[in-house]
């Protein structure tokens, strides 16, 4: 009986041995769950979810020709928890900036680069650049307007990121479809394009390129002034300080840009040059009037949309009258327009100096202009943008 009392009492321990292991381990489960799940800062499921939410809602939201802005503030930002200092900041760059705050709009093209190195390799010249020396206040944003096709604006949204790492301002990116745009421009400007395109034929594709001149008639009328700017340039000023270059526009002004620094208009002006000996179309500078370089323009959209003048330019009687007075046949797209109804209504343009679009092309220096290529292409201004226009290569920073 002794011996039975005794084995009792052994297992009796062990039992109690036992469970106390278990309410151990149970214990240990519980602490790992909850460390992961409640207590860390770095990662939970609800802002995984989210991320992944918002991903998916940026790749399958309904097309238009303006997309949602690529980055945007969270609705609720202390839900995502912060992964460190860096990244938070990014996230505040990434952002819409606070309520209220004044929107600084830019536009480039961007499409086909995704078959382009080269275009690729002068973007990201272009947005690390403009990183680099872009500084604006607290309560200001600026967007990104990027015209693209599918492929092009999946490259975007891959290179953007690292390219826009260190922005020490907000932004937000927008991206349009040019296929959208394109076919809200094409009933604008296709008489046009018969004295401005190169002739290939295909004119609608074309059109795109006329975007700057009837922007004002296809955008929404909530967008006052935009800046476009080619995909070749590098910044070496504040973009801000060109945005402040609206607030100069004189009297009856639309458009901001750059004069023309190769004797391009010389040569495509030849005939009313010859007709008219005395006439200033076509000279340098100071006082001759060189045409147009649209690298970097100024759009002052809502004056464009009040400007009488220049909306019946836009009429194709009145396009085809000038093309016609001035025997004018070119190539260029937008520049080719801004230049010709430049040399008959010069008051519809503010001239900007040449630092704002520094044009490095000098082939028109071997191409039978060398004696007077130096007084179109000299700019004793400060250089705020390098223009690497006909692949030049752009002088190291």
């Amino acid at each position: 009986m002794a011996v039975l009392k005794l084995r009792l009492n052994i297992l009796e321990k062990m039992w109690t041995f036992k469970s106390y292991q278990v309410v151990l381990l149970l214990g240990a489960a519980l602490a790992v769950v909850a460390f992961y799940y409640f207590g860390s800062e770095r990662e939970n499921f609800s802002s995984t979810t989210k991320r992944i939410k918002q991903s998916q809602a940026s790749h399958n939201s309904n097309r238009n020709d303006a997309s949602p802005p690529l980055h945007a503030s969270p609705e609720h930002p202390e839900a995502d928890g912060s992964k460190d200092e860096e990244q938070e900041t990014q996230r505040r760059s990434a952002s819409s900036g606070p309520q209220g705050a004044e929107h600084y709009h830019m536009l480039m093209m961007f499409t086909k680069v995704n078959k382009n190195r080269g275009l690729q390799e002068k973007f990201q010249v272009a947005m690390r650049s403009m990183v680099k020396h872009g500084s604006f206040f607290d309560r200001e944003v600026l967007v990104f307007h990027f015209v693209s096709d599918d492929a092009s604006r999946r490259l975007a949204e891959k290179m953007l990121p690292e390219l826009l790492t260190g922005a020490s301002f907000h932004y937000e990116v927008v991206f349009h479809d040019v296929a959208l745009l394109t076919e809200k421009l094409f009933p604008i400007v296709e008489a046009m394009q018969k004295h401005f395109s190169a002739g290939s034929g295909a004119y609608y594709s074309d059109a795109i390129f006329f975007l700057s001149v009837a922007m004002h008639r296809i955008m929404s009328s909530d967008l006052k002034c935009i800046l476009q700017l080619d995909l070749d340039l590098q910044f070496r000023s504040n973009i801000r300080d060109l945005f402040q270059e609206f607030d100069s526009f004189p009297s009856g002004a639309v458009i901001g840009i750059v004069r023309e620094m190769q004797p391009v208009y010389r040569h495509t002006f030849w005939q009313y040059r010859k007709e008219n000996p005395k006439s200033k179309v076509g000279d340098p500078p100071p006082d001759g009037k060189p045409g147009f370089n649209s690298g970097v323009m100024l759009l002052h959209l809502e004056a464009m949309r009040h400007s009488a003048l220049y909306n019946q330019l836009l009429e194709p009687k009145r396009v085809a009258e000038l093309a016609e007075q001035y025997h004018f046949r070119g190539h260029l797209g937008d520049q080719d327009f801004f230049t010709m109804i430049g040399m008959e209504h010069p008051d519809l343009f503010h001239p900007l100096s040449c630092g704002w679009n520094r044009q490095l092309c000098t082939w028109w220096r071997e191409h039978g202009y060398g004696d007077i290529f130096e007084s179109y292409y000299r700019c004793e201004d400060t250089v705020h943008i390098y223009h690497g226009n006909c692949n030049t290569p752009i002088p190291d920073d």
